[in-house]
């Protein structure tokens, strides 16, 4: 009760933006220019992000090295390659780190800046291109299908979609699909109240293929932008709830023949390891397109990227942090790899 107090008060707290107030919920906000502030500010938000990351890297790599440096033998690549490991990287993309720096430098004496600059080329090349923005339909609405696991933060991530969309000024419609979590769908109509969305609710326990079918429907009759549909968390190891998951992807195309044409997956960064499991079940289950890499502030895994991409080729496409609807920002890769690898 205390945390979900806690939520209602922050929710009822104006924002401020760089450039002052918060627009008002129902006004059409320009986009916002990407100024140098502007970039410095995402700069920021990525660091913040993989904050608690690098600091376990930076501090474990510069332990491992030393001042003086270190000879690169069998014994340094096996403790380097567990350091990266911790990082829930992988062990995919941690022994491609460590075997580059078994070629470029074996039987010679390493330092901090050689490791940084190998880890972060390697990376690169893992995640590849830049992610593509969100996909919008040629005609009528975008139908955003938001999947994941109960705590992942999938309530907020969606608000804080949605107050993305507002900002660049699209009008939205809510489908509050998550019918068997009463205060998911309070969550989700207090963020629609405060971001000036449209917001479509069933009743408690109905059929979430039938409100995601009616949030679509409402977003064709009002001419909206962009539909995003919230659904029931769910264990990705629980057979009879991925195909009632699948049943709802397809219930979309009955409104729209090409719906859902994204599908965002929530992880929790904190989840490590597991998030690689969640990832292989929902992207069989609802075709995920792509990931919302949530709670990265209270995580030293945000490694977890990296083989996610590798493994499944969903890359991440937003990341999040704390519990205001600003605290978003699509990936970058070069952000990305800064942020991680800042020794």
């Amino acid at each position: 009760m205390a945390a979900w107090n806690l939520f209602r008060k922050s929710a009822s707290k104006p924002t401020e933006t760089a450039g002052g107030a918060e627009p008002a919920a129902g006004s059409d906000a320009a986009p916002p220019t990407d100024s140098e502030g502007s970039k410095d500010e995402k700069q920021g938000l990525f660091r913040r992000a993989w904050q608690k990351t690098w600091s376990f890297l930076n501090t474990d790599i510069r332990d491992l090295v030393g001042k003086e440096g270190r000879l690169v033998d069998d014994d340094f690549l096996r403790e380097f390659y567990a350091v990266l490991v911790k990082t829930d990287m992988g062990p995919g993309p941690a022994e491609k780190i460590r075997d580059a720096v078994k070629t470029n430098y074996r039987g010679r004496k390493v330092h901090m800046e050689d490791l940084i600059e190998t880890a972060r080329t390697t990376v690169r090349e893992i995640l590849g291109d830049e992610p593509l923005p969100i996909q919008f339909a040629a005609q009528g609405p975008t139908v955003i299908l938001v999947v994941g696991v109960n705590g992942s933060g999938k309530t907020t991530s969606i608000a804080k979609l949605a107050n993305m969309f507002r900002k660049e000024g699209r009008s939205v419609v809510l489908g509050a699909g998550d019918t068997f979590r009463a205060a998911a769908v309070e969550q989700l109509g207090v963020w629609a109240e405060r971001i000036g969305a449209d917001i479509v609710k069933g009743k408690p326990n109905s059929n979430p293929a039938s409100v995601a079918y009616q949030a679509v429907e409402r977003a064709v009759q009002t001419n909206a932008d962009v539909c995003i549909v919230d659904t029931a968390g769910r264990l990705q190891t629980q057979a009879h709830l991925m195909d009632e998951l699948n049943k709802v992807y397809r219930v979309l195309s009955k409104v729209i023949p090409e719906a859902p044409h994204e599908v965002i997956l929530v992880l929790d960064a904190t989840a490590g390891q597991n998030a690689i499991s969640q990832a292989r079940g929902f992207s069989q289950a609802a075709n995920c397109t792509g990931i919302m890499l949530a709670k990265l502030d209270g995580s030293a895994k945000g490694g977890v990227a990296i083989p996610i991409k590798q493994e499944f080729g969903i890359p991440v496409r937003f990341i999040g942090l704390g519990e205001g609807p600003e605290d978003i920002a699509p990936f970058n890769v070069e952000r990305f790899v800064t942020a991680l690898f800042s020794g």
